[in-house]
């Protein structure tokens, strides 16, 4: 007889998962800023998050909420993912504005379409979905699309504590060794490091650096070298799976770049997340023996508050039934307030 398949969830992260985390942000291979591979930055984040959880303000201001995917027999972390309140909180969220200048020369009978980045904050007050990084182990059997939905979850359990959009910004081209073109191309012209230093910078003190140093006049896309115009607005060749699944759930891409290494910025407005529209409140109507007996295919399902919050994967039957083999190990009885969206 085979063992049955492993249970896995998503829940709120927990000061003693910082060896796990570590270990997972050590294999990012670089540009994954909001998981950097060190440690007391790793910590201070937790910290932050273990505050965001326990504050009782139901606004958002600036908070992070960290979530982990976690085998729940082994309790094995496999994965992050991470959710900001707002943005441009305490120093602007900047972003590049791929914009286009059209213009005509009657003496020539020419027209001319030229490209230029343009340095806004136009995402100041937005939330964030970023953080998300899976073991390359477990890249496999729907666990991605579980640990990047049940963000979304976690915010319609948590409505209030989000703003109107939500953002996602996606890692850019990069090299072998970890060097972005765009930023060589551009960049490092004025702050005088490769990317990995800058990232590195970013990840652990933040990017004020980038309002003191960073040139505030529009920069026109054609003076860039063919690898950096080439990278505006391309995803890592590791992102592709994740850009796929926001656009899934409503993101879209409306030419906003991240300022560090070109990749794209996606927005939606959070109420018409798929996730967000579709979910249902309802309480555990009864524990089945047999999954299939349910009749119903596999749900998004969450239970539990800020803190105490876990997302899984099961059947829900019409009265809230669940399989009592899932229900069992994630401590859910009859009458336990869930809430479910289809997987």
């Amino acid at each position: 007889m085979s063992a049955p398949a492993p249970l896995w969830r998503v829940r709120a992260a927990r000061g003693e998962d910082l060896p796990a985390i570590l270990d997972l942000a050590r294999r990012t291979g670089g540009g994954f800023t909001n998981l950097p591979a060190d440690a007391a930055a790793l910590a201070r984040r937790l910290d932050w998050s273990g505050r965001s959880f326990a504050r009782d303000q139901d606004v958002p201001h600036n908070e992070l909420y960290l979530l982990v995917l976690e085998d729940v027999a082994s309790t094995r972390i496999a994965g992050t993912a991470m959710l900001f309140s707002r943005v441009g909180s305490e120093w602007p969220f900047y972003s590049y504005k791929l914009c286009t200048l059209k213009q005509t020369s009657r003496e020539l009978g020419r027209n001319f379409s030229t490209q230029f980045l343009s340095l806004t904050s136009d995402f100041d007050g937005a939330s964030e979905v970023g953080g998300l990084f899976l073991h390359p182990d477990c890249r496999s059997g729907g666990l991605g699309r579980l640990l990047a939905r049940a963000r979304y979850l976690f915010i319609a359990s948590h409505r209030a504590r989000f703003g109107r959009r939500v953002i996602a910004e996606l890692r850019g081209v990069m090299d072998d060794a970890g060097n972005s073109p765009f930023w060589d191309a551009l960049g490092r012209q004025f702050f005088g490091m490769s990317f990995p230093e800058a990232d590195q910078f970013n990840a652990i003190n933040g990017n004020q650096f980038i309002a003191d140093l960073m040139p505030k006049h529009p920069v026109y896309t054609a003076l860039l070298p063919e690898a950096a115009r080439a990278a505006i607005g391309q995803p890592h060749a590791s992102g592709r799976a994740a850009l796929a699944l926001l656009e899934a759930e409503g993101f879209v891409f409306d030419n906003y770049i991240d300022i560090f290494d070109g990749g794209p910025t996606v927005c939606a407005e959070i109420d018409q997340l798929r996730c967000v529209r579709m979910a249902q409140v309802a309480e555990v109507g009864a524990l089945a023996d047999d999954a299939a007996a349910l009749a119903a295919p596999p749900s998004l399902v969450a239970s539990g508050t800020l803190g105490d919050f876990q997302a899984f994967i099961s059947p829900v039957g019409a009265d809230g039934a669940l399989p009592a083999a899932i229900a069992g190990p994630l401590g859910l009885a009859i009458g336990t307030r869930i809430i479910h969206a289809p997987a």
